[in-house]
């Protein structure tokens, strides 16, 4: 699955006509291998974990590329740095730890059924949406 997800990302680089380094190609197993919601800061430290010799510019080139080329997402929650996803994953949502900064991916029958219905109510089919939470531990439990 890795491979295959970094395979689609060194594809999707080629198609954009970038030379795929050794450095990309780190950075590329890196992205494809995380299954979390990382910050250009976070795939670069990981990557320089890795041995992986790349700039932080060369982290912030490859994924605007990645980004046109419709193989990864940019998330961008409030007051936080911009988070990268695979685009290919099944539609969620996300909640956000407005005070760990934790990003929390969730589904629900319910809401979307309700949207859908909020929707149609007033004439619409919904095309695309995107549900953010912002939410903090309760106290009660």
């Amino acid at each position: 699955m890795v491979q295959d997800r970094a395979q689609q990302l060194e594809n999707a680089l080629r198609e954009a006509g970038v030379r795929v380094t050794r450095q990309r190609a780190a950075l590329l197993r890196i992205i494809a291998a995380s299954e979390d919601h990382p910050d250009a800061a976070e795939l670069h430290r990981r990557a320089e974990a890795a041995g992986a010799g790349v700039s932080l510019a060369t982290v912030y080139r490859t994924l605007t590329t990645l980004q046109a080329q419709g193989v990864i997402e940019k998330l961008e929650f409030q007051d936080q740095p911009a988070r990268w996803e695979a685009a290919d994953q099944h539609h969620h949502d996300h909640m956000i730890d407005v005070e760990t900064g934790e990003v929390m991916e969730f589904t629900n029958d319910r809401i979307e059924r309700l949207q859908a219905e909020i929707a149609a109510e007033m004439g619409y089919d919904i095309v695309h949406h995107r549900l953010e939470l912002y939410v903090r531990k309760s106290a009660k439990g």
